[in-house]
């Protein structure tokens, strides 16, 4: 049979929907093989890259992978790690190897010194394990913990397009409104800065609308009106 791509990109589809057949093509993220043909998993919007087949779910939750950088909030503290809350269904743990450069003895400190119940920080998933243990890092040189200002949350899958091309739709909304903001791969967003209502507002029609046409053009124009 002839290879053939039944979709296009961007294209909104259903789960089962038929994406390509023929095996020239490639199942990617969100979707799988059935015989010559590529199915969709999930209700979302193709992605194409060369012969690679991607649906990018427009809902659910975040599935924490190494790489990814996440903001969390921490829930307990205990002799040598932290549980921290990533807005996952799978806590993020961040040991004390991996928190701060400094020796530590352990039997002497109280490592709340360092990160303490209800604190923010912007961190790394270093590894996750088959049984969804989520190892996370303070090791790179953007984690941090983040003080004051407020979080949004948005739909996981909708990162990407807040982020934009290069960074394009957020360096907007940041230069428009005067807001330091970091945005976690798991949907947590943080803002503080002069104008964070307006932020707010933006970043909730990047969510609502990341799927539509012409949507730097609508942000841009809602940033201009305030």
């Amino acid at each position: 049979m002839e290879s053939k791509l039944l979709v296009k990109d961007k294209q909104i589809v259903i789960p089962g929907e038929d994406l390509a057949v023929g095996y020239d093509f490639l199942p990617g993220r969100g979707t799988f093989r059935t015989g010559e043909s590529i199915r969709s998993k999930v209700l979302g919007q193709v992605r194409l890259k060369e012969k690679l087949v991607n649906v990018i779910s427009l809902s659910g939750v975040y599935i924490p992978k190494p790489g990814d950088g996440v903001i969390g909030v921490v829930d307990d503290v205990q002799t040598t790690f932290w549980v921290i809350n990533i807005n996952s269904p799978y806590k993020g743990i961040l040991l004390l190897s991996e928190a701060v450069k400094e020796f530590v003895e352990v039997s002497k400190t109280d490592i709340a010194r360092y990160f303490d119940i209800g604190e923010l920080i912007y961190t790394k998933v270093i590894n996750v394990t088959k049984s969804k243990i989520v190892t996370l890092s303070m090791m790179d040189p953007r984690a941090k913990k983040l003080r004051g200002g407020r979080i949004v949350t948005i739909i996981p899958s909708r990162v990407p397009r807040l982020i934009g091309k290069k960074g394009s739709m957020i360096e907007m909304i940041k230069e428009k409104t005067g807001c330091q903001i970091v945005v976690g791969q798991n949907g947590v967003v943080w803002l503080k800065g002069e104008r964070e209502d307006l932020a707010t507002k933006a970043i909730l029609e990047v969510e609502k609308e990341s799927y539509t046409s012409g949507l730097t053009e609508r942000i841009a124009r809602l940033l201009e009106e305030g």
